[in-house]
C-alpha cells in the first residue's frame, strides 16, 4: 500500500509535466518562442521559473544538509539572503534594465547581449564557450540528491533513477521549449511550497517540537570546527563561522545576477506591471523555500545517532543529512518530499538545458561553424543539444557517484562560481555604464575561470595548491564575483573608450517614451 501511494502520485506528476510539453507545442514553432516565450510571459510563470531554477536538489540536500550541519540554525542567513539578495534586489537592479536592454539589440542569450552590447563577437563566443562548458558540472550536480532520495523510497538503483528523470525533463522541453518549462516550473514551484512546509512540521515534531529542538541544538558541540565547543553556538544568531556563512550568503544570493538561466527568465517577461508583481512573488516563493530548506538543514545533527560521524563529519558525506532526517516520514509525507525534490530538481535542469542549448546553437554554432541556419535548422539542432546535454550531464552524474570524486555543493559550487564571477560584473556594469568595456568584461571572464579552475584542481588533489580560505569553491566563487565588481570598472578606466555615438544609441532606449496603463505608472503632470 506504501509502494502504491508513492507510484500513483509519481505517475500523476509525470503526467502532468508530459501533458504540459505537448500543450505548448504551438509556443515552440520559431526560436523567438521556443528560447523566449515570444517575450510574452506573465509575473507568476515569470517568478515561479525564476524561482524553480534557482532552488533544486543541489539546495535542498547538498547546500542545507552541508550548511546546516556546518552552522546550525544560522544557516537560515543564507536563505534570508537568497530572498532579499538573490531575488528581491536582482529583481529591482536587473529585471527592467535586462528587458528594455536585450529587446532592443535583439538579444536572445547572454553571450550575444555581450557581443552587441560591446560590439566584440569574440566576448559572445568566448561566453558561449564557458557556459557551455561550467553548466555540464552543475547540470550533473542536480540528479545527486534527488537519486539518493528515490534509493531511500523505493530502493531503485542511482543509475535508474538518472535515466528517468533526465528522459522526462527531455520530453517536455524538446516538446514546448521556454514555455513548457515556465508552466511546469510554476506547477512544481506550488508543490514545493506545500512541501518545504510539511517537511518542516513534521521532521521537528518527530524530536518534539521546534522548542525541544532548538533546546537540543543548544547542547550540540563539534571540536573540530572553529568555536565548535561553545555553548549554544549551533542555535545561535550568527553560528561558530560568521566569516565562511557570509561567503555561503553571496555565492547563493548575489551569484544569480550573474547566471546566464536567471538572468534570462527577465528576457521574456512581458510587461512592467509584471516586473512589479514578479518581484514580489519571486522574493516570497525565495523566502519560504530558501529560508525553509537552510532551516530545516540547522537542525541536522539533532540526528547524529542516525547519521554517524566520524572526525565531525557526517559518515556518508554531507548529502546523507537531509536523506536521514527524512527517512522516518509516513508514507504519504515520503511522497511529498521525493515529488518536491523532484520538482526543483526537474525546474532547474529543463532552465539549464535550454539555456545550454540555445547557447550553443545561436552564438557559438550560427555564423561560425554552420553559416547557412534558417529557423527550422536552428530549432533542430537546439532540440538536438537538449538531448545531448542531459546525456552527458546524466553520464557525469553516474560517473561522479561510483567514483565519488565531489559531492553535489562541490560541483555547484565550482559551476556557479566560475559563471557567476565571469559574468555579474560585465552584465550589470553593461546595463547601466557607458564607459564598461570589451576588455574589461575579457578581464573579468579569465580572472573568474582560472582562478576557479585552479581551485577546483586543488581540490580534486591534481595540483598542490593551498588558497586558505579560498580553498572552499563557495569562498572561492565569492571572491571571483567581488574580484570582477572591482576589475571591470578599473580595466574600462584603463582601456580604450568605446564608441559614444554607438553606446548612446543603446542607452537610448531606457529614455524611449512608451504608454502604460494608469495601474501601472502613474501619469506625472507637466
Amino acid at each position: 500500500m506504501d509502494l502504491a501511494i508513492k507510484l500513483v502520485m509519481l505517475l500523476l506528476f509525470f503526467g502532468i509535466m508530459i501533458y504540459v510539453g505537448f500543450y505548448c507545442r504551438k509556443h515552440s514553432t520559431d526560436v523567438n518562442g521556443f528560447v523566449l516565450g515570444g517575450r510574452n510571459v506573465g509575473p507568476w510563470l515569470t517568478a515561479f521559473a525564476y524561482g524553480t531554477s534557482y532552488f533544486s536538489a543541489v539546495v535542498f540536500v547538498g547546500y542545507a544538509g552541508q550548511f546546516g550541519w556546518k552552522f546550525g540554525i544560522a544557516a537560515t542567513w543564507a536563505g534570508i539572503g537568497n530572498a532579499i539578495i538573490g531575488s528581491l534586489l536582482a529583481w529591482v537592479i536587473l529585471g527592467r534594465r535586462t528587458r528594455i536592454m536585450t529587446q532592443h539589440l535583439s538579444s536572445a542569450t547572454m553571450p550575444d547581449f555581450f557581443g552587441k552590447r560591446f560590439r566584440m563577437p569574440s566576448l559572445k563566443i568566448g561566453a558561449s564557450i564557458l557556459i557551455f562548458i561550467f553548466m555540464i558540472p552543475y547540470t550533473a550536480s542536480l540528479y545527486n540528491g534527488l537519486s539518493r532520495l528515490f534509493g531511500m523510497a523505493f530502493n531503485i538503483d542511482y543509475s535508474v533513477c538518472v535515466i528517468v528523470m533526465a528522459v522526462l525533463t527531455a520530453i517536455y522541453v524538446i516538446v514546448g521549449g521556454y514555455m513548457a518549462t515556465a508552466i511546469n516550473d510554476f506547477i512544481q514551484g506550488l508543490i514545493m511550497l506545500v512541501g518545504i512546509v510539511a517537511v518542516i512540521g513534521a521532521v521537528l515534531a518527530s524530536k518534539g517540537g521546534l522548542m525541544a529542538s532548538l533546546n537540543g541544538l543548544a547542547s550540540v558541540t563539534d571540536e573540530t570546527i572553529p568555536n565548535g565547543t561553545v555553548p549554544g553556538v549551533f542555535n545561535s544568531f550568527l553560528g561558530p563561522d560568521p566569516v565562511s556563512l557570509l561567503g555561503v550568503v553571496l555565492l547563493t544570493s548575489l551569484g544569480t545576477w550573474g547566471l546566464p538561466q536567471m538572468i534570462g527568465k527577465f528576457y521574456a517577461i512581458r510587461s512592467e506591471g509584471a516586473i512589479h508583481k514578479g518581484t514580489v512573488i519571486s522574493t516570497a516563493f525565495a523566502l519560504v523555500i530558501a529560508g525553509g530548506c537552510y532551516f530545516l538543514g540547522g537542525f541536522g545533527r539533532l540526528f547524529s545517532d542516525e547519521i554517524g560521524v566520524v572526525n565531525g563529519a557526517p559518515v556518508g558525506g554531507y548529502d546523507a543529512v537531509i536523506p536521514t532526517m527524512l527517512s522516518s516520514l509516513s508514507p504519504f509525507l515520503l511522497a511529498i518530499v521525493i515529488i518536491l525534490v523532484l520538482s526543483a530538481s526537474m525546474s532547474t535542469l529543463s532552465s539549464l538545458v535550454l539555456t545550454s542549448s540555445s547557447t550553443v546553437t545561436l552564438d557559438l554554432l550560427k555564423g561560425h561553424v554552420l553559416r547557412d541556419m534558417d529557423e527550422k535548422k536552428q530549432l533542430l539542432i537546439m532540440r538536438l543539444l537538449i538531448v545531448v546535454f542531459i546525456v552527458i550531464s546524466a553520464a557525469l552524474a553516474i560517473f561522479q557517484a561510483n567514483s565519488s570524486v565531489a559531492f553535489i555543493a562541490q560541483a555547484m559550487g565550482i559551476s556557479w562560481g566560475a559563471m557567476a564571477g565571469a559574468f555579474l560584473a560585465p552584465f550589470m556594469y553593461g546595463l547601466y555604464w557607458k564607459r564598461t568595456t570589451g576588455r574589461a568584461c575579457w578581464a573579468s571572464m579569465i580572472f573568474s575561470t582560472i582562478f576557479m579552475t585552479l581551485d577546483m584542481l586543488g581540490n580534486l588533489k591534481v595540483i598542490s595548491l593551498n588558497l586558505g580560505l579560498l580553498q572552499s569553491p563557495i569562498n572561492a566563487g565569492a571572491f571571483c564575483m567581488i574580484v570582477g565588481l572591482i576589475l571591470v570598472p578599473l580595466v574600462s578606466l584603463l582601456t580604450k573608450a568605446p564608441d559614444r555615438a554607438a553606446v548612446d544609441e543603446m542607452f537610448a532606449s531606457y529614455d524611449r517614451k512608451v504608454t502604460v496603463r494608469a495601474r501601472d505608472s502613474i501619469e506625472v503632470a507637466e
